[in-house]
């Protein structure tokens, strides 16, 4: 049963659309929260650094299971939009651009695709 509810959700070819809008969907407010002067304390997960990772894993995930690319293509593809977010963010007072929130987006993209190799892993595997 677990192999049945992993394959549907990570590989089957139907998933992939609907992998893509949420992607879509994160990648917005993603954008949103990043840009904007001050974002809702809501969406504050308490460390700036969590926040970053956070995010970033979600899209990492999101983005391989929705079919976007290879996981190099898309780890390198999600680091280059954090790189960007990161240099919107220095022409943007009072958010500021920092390395290490490019650092806690790229651990962020390595756990999403770490997490999603296990999960297929584990799909495979399963009885």
């Amino acid at each position: 049963m677990l192999k049945t509810l992993l394959s549907i959700l990570i590989d089957h070819p139907r998933s992939a659309v609907g992998w893509r809008v949420l992607l879509c969907a994160l990648l917005g407010v993603i954008s949103w929260l990043a840009l904007t002067p001050a974002p809702p304390p809501r969406a504050d997960l308490g460390w700036d650094k969590l926040n970053h990772l956070a995010a970033f894993a979600a899209l990492a995930v999101v983005a391989v299971l929705g079919r976007t690319g290879s996981s190099v293509r898309v780890g390198a593809a999600l680091l280059a939009y954090g790189g960007l977010i990161e240099v919107l963010q220095s022409f943007m007072p009072p958010r500021v651009g920092e390395w290490p929130d490019l650092i806690a987006d790229g651990v962020g993209i390595a756990l999403g695709l770490l997490l999603v190799a296990a999960a297929r892993r584990l799909g495979a595997s399963a009885p």
